[in-house]
């Protein structure tokens, strides 16, 4: 769960980090947030 987390977010990073358009930037992040918890909620394994 963590390792795939881990890689949503850093990919989400790094292209909002690359991207010219902050409004694009910032949505790029918040649908990275958002599948990572649901990455999160769905998970069976125990925190």
């Amino acid at each position: 769960m963590y390792k795939r987390m881990y890689f949503v977010l850093f990919n989400a990073i790094t292209d909002a980090l690359n991207c010219e358009n902050k409004e694009k930037a910032d949505e790029i992040l918040r649908s990275a947030q958002i599948e990572a918890e649901e990455i999160c909620i769905s998970s069976t394994e125990e925190i």
